[in-house]
């Protein structure tokens, strides 16, 4: 059988060219030739840092340095290197961080300068003391605000849920004190004094008997407010005498005292086992 030669072999498809980007349901293949990046479109940010005493601790914890014992020339020279880069991109960005800048340097040419023996010998403040105190508490701030970062945030991490439950809760009556009975026994001795009588007489008056008028009175009417179980024309004798047969029936649960809600008026009726307070 005679070979084949290579012309007359089967062609090899050629592999379809996938598209670069697919716009509006569109593939493209090339790119428009008026297409326009802008050079930091693809710019990454690696640090980012809040200020420039956030740049420092980040150098002085990258350095693994003493932050007691800052080495002011190499701190600054870095600190410098970056603010000069950040000057060349976001010069905007780059005011409160030469403030700071003029700071080190200032600090650093202190250090320099020969110190008179005076001031060694009375002892003279670090120029670096004020550095270091503002970098402690900005960090034990930033510590905090981590701290209250992870905790639990309501609308963050969590929703808060209302349930509405059906249910008719028992009513429970206030009861009443021996306080409540000792004011509205002084009310009642007040508007009595206003319609003092000053004849002088001798009057029998009889517990039971009041006892007894108590219970009619409270036998017609299913309540009756504390102060219409004492008689009107009464004097302070009369009144006595019906609180003491007030008491007496509360006593042998013959009557009780209820009120309706904290500081309602007091009412008597008669007492039943079966009643809820």
């Amino acid at each position: 059988m005679p070979e084949r030669s290579a012309a007359s072999a089967d062609p090899v498809p050629a592999t379809p060219e996938l598209p670069r980007a697919r716009v509006l349901g569109e593939d493209w293949t090339d790119l428009p030739q008026d297409l326009y990046i802008p050079p930091d479109a693809l710019e990454v940010i690696l640090e980012a840092f809040e200020g420039p005493l956030d740049l420092l601790l980040w150098l002085i914890r990258r350095n693994n340095i003493n932050v007691l014992d800052i080495p002011m020339a190499e701190l600054t020279r870095q600190y410098m290197g970056y603010v000069e880069a950040m000057r060349a991109h976001r010069l905007e960005l780059a005011a409160e961080y030469l403030v700071m800048a003029a700071m080190l340097i200032e600090i650093k040419s202190r250090m320099l300068l020969p110190r008179p023996e005076k001031a060694e010998e009375e002892g003279d403040a670090d120029p670096r003391a004020e550095l270091v105190r503002r970098l402690l508490e900005y960090e034990q701030t930033r510590l905090a605000a981590r701290e209250l970062e992870v905790m639990p945030q309501s609308g963050r991490d969590f929703l808060p849920v209302a349930v509405w439950i059906e249910k008719l809760a028992v009513q429970r009556l206030p009861q009443v004190r021996a306080q409540d009975l000792l004011a509205a026994w002084g009310d009642i001795l007040r508007r009595a004094s206003m319609t003092r009588h000053h004849r002088v007489s001798r009057q029998e008056l009889s517990v039971r008997e009041h006892m007894s008028r108590i219970l009619r009175t409270l036998q017609e009417h299913r309540y009756s407010p504390f102060a219409e179980l004492f008689p009107k024309p009464g004097g302070r004798a009369e009144l006595v005498v019906t609180f003491l047969a007030i008491l007496e029936l509360v006593r042998e649960r013959l009557v009780e005292i209820v009120q309706t809600a904290p500081f309602a008026p007091i009412h008597a009726r008669l007492y039943h086992v079966d009643s809820s307070r």
